[in-house]
């Protein structure tokens, strides 16, 4: 019986060992537990590298302080909206040969899941800061420069072709206030947010950090876009 159990040890801190030696986090079902910590370059471990600081007032803003909506901000002749389409939908179709997009589909909307048709004039597709303007005004935006806040507006990085519906219902929320109902898109929205506001240095509020931990603590290993 004493030789049983000393093989018995034996196996347990071999076992031990070798999950500790490989860097492997587990639980019984094999799933990544929540809270894990992430690997280096990971969102959750950027996360931690924001700024965190109390929203300021919205007072001030508008939609003008970010430039002329959909600029063409990379020199190749379409403005940014036509390009973020261009990007995100399938079957594009122009109506001017290469820039204005007339139709498409989005065929599996990040927010919601669903698929959605373009149409120009008539759509139910909306182009979302993944980090809102106004977001982004309270917590650092309203002390940029207007060429930096121009660049924020337009880059594609913080940009998504998504349903209206689901867009207009986020309006400027944060990781805290809201998320896309689709769950199996929640980390990669939230990395987003992540390198957006590690990018330019839009700082988060605490319960804000939390939230964000929350989800990509389900995900460690998500990388940053």
């Amino acid at each position: 019986m004493p030789s049983y159990r000393r093989t018995s040890a034996l196996a347990a801190a071999l076992a031990a060992t070798v999950l500790i030696t490989s860097g492997c986090t587990t639980v019984p079902d094999g799933s990544t537990p929540e809270g894990a910590p992430g690997a280096r370059g990971s969102a959750l471990v950027a996360v931690d590298a924001l700024t965190v600081k109390g929203r300021a007032p919205r007072t001030g803003y508008e939609r003008e302080q970010f430039g002329r909506s959909w600029v063409d901000v990379d020199g190749n002749g379409c403005g940014t909206r036509d390009d973020i389409l261009k990007r995100d939908l399938a079957d594009v179709r122009f109506q001017d040969g290469r820039c204005e997009v007339a139709s498409g589909v989005l065929a599996h909307d990040p927010y919601t899941g669903n698929r959605v048709d373009y149409v120009r004039g008539r759509s139910k597709v909306d182009i979302d800061h993944v980090v809102a303007l106004s977001d982004a005004w309270q917590k650092g935006a309203q002390k940029w420069d207007a060429e930096k806040r121009r660049r924020f507006a337009n880059d594609p990085l913080n940009l998504l072709a998504v349903e209206a519906s689901a867009n207009r219902r986020k309006s400027d929320g944060d990781a805290a206030t809201w998320l896309p109902p689709n769950k199996e898109y929640r980390c990669t929205y939230v990395a987003a947010q992540v390198a957006v506001k590690k990018k330019y240095g839009v700082w988060v509020t605490r319960g804000e950090q939390d939230a964000m931990r929350k989800v990509l603590g389900r995900c460690p290993d998500q990388r940053l876009p």
